[in-house]
C-alpha cells in the first residue's frame, strides 16, 4: 500500500465516521422545500439498496408519497386514529391528517417478511430492512438535507394496509421523511462505547 493509498483511505474513513456521527433527526416539522432531486433521491435509493441482504432477498421496498398523494395519506392517518380510539375528537383527528403534510419529500419503507427463497429469517430480514433505511438517511445527510422516521400505530391500521396494497407477510415500518432543515437541536451526546460493548 502506497502512502497515498493510505492517506486517501485514512481520508474516507475520516469522512464516514464524521457523517455518521454527525447525522440528527430532523423532526418533519423542521423540514421545508426545497426538498431532494429525482436524481438525488434515486442516488438515496441506491445507497439502500447497498444494505447488507443475505440471500439476496431484498427484504424491503419504498412507495414515494408525493405531494398530489398527501390528501390520502392525510385520509388514511385520520382513519387509522378514528379506527383504534372512536373517542378521538374532529382536532384529534385533523392533527394526525396534518401529519402528511411536512416535509417536502416522504415515502413509506415496508418490510418484506413473508415466506421467501431462500428462507431468510425475518429478524435477520429486518435487520436489512434497518440498514437499508439508515443508508437513505447517510446519503441524504451527505447531500445537505435533514431527514426523520415516523411511525406510531398507524402503521399497523387497515387503512394504511389498503392505501399502501400491503400483501401478507409486508408490514410498515415508518415513513421517511427528508427536507431542508430550518431549525436545527443541539446536538444529542453519544453514549461511550464501553456502555454498549464488552467482551467474552
Amino acid at each position: 500500500m502506497t502512502d497515498l493509498t493510505r492517506s486517501t483511505d485514512n481520508d474516507l474513513a475520516a469522512f464516514a465516521l464524521t457523517l455518521i456521527t454527525s447525522r440528527q433527526n430532523i423532526l418533519p416539522k423542521r423540514l421545508a422545500a426545497p426538498g431532494p432531486s429525482d436524481a438525488q433521491v434515486n442516488d438515496m435509493f441506491l445507497a439502500a439498496a447497498s444494505a447488507p441482504d443475505h440471500g439476496m432477498v431484498m427484504p424491503w421496498r419504498f412507495v414515494l408519497v408525493p405531494s398530489s398523494r398527501r390528501a390520502v395519506l392525510a385520509d388514511a392517518f385520520g382513519l387509522a386514529l378514528a379506527e383504534r380510539d372512536a373517542s378521538a375528537t374532529p382536532e384529534q383527528i385533523e392533527q394526525a391528517r396534518e401529519k402528511a403534510f411536512r416535509a417536502p419529500f416522504l415515502a413509506l419503507a415496508i418490510a418484506r417478511l413473508g415466506p421467501s427463497e431462500p428462507d431468510i429469517a425475518p429478524l435477520e430480514r429486518m435487520v436489512s430492512v434497518g440498514a437499508a433505511i439508515q443508508n437513505f438517511l447517510l446519503c441524504a445527510h451527505s447531500m445537505g438535507f435533514g431527514s426523520s422516521l415516523t411511525s406510531g400505530q398507524a402503521m399497523h391500521s387497515a387503512a394504511l394496509r389498503q392505501l399502501f396494497a400491503l400483501t401478507e407477510g409486508e408490514q410498515a415500518v415508518c415513513c421517511i421523511n427528508v427536507g431542508t432543515v430550518i431549525k436545527r437541536k443541539p446536538a444529542r451526546l453519544r453514549p461511550d462505547v464501553a456502555a454498549f460493548v464488552s467482551s467474552l
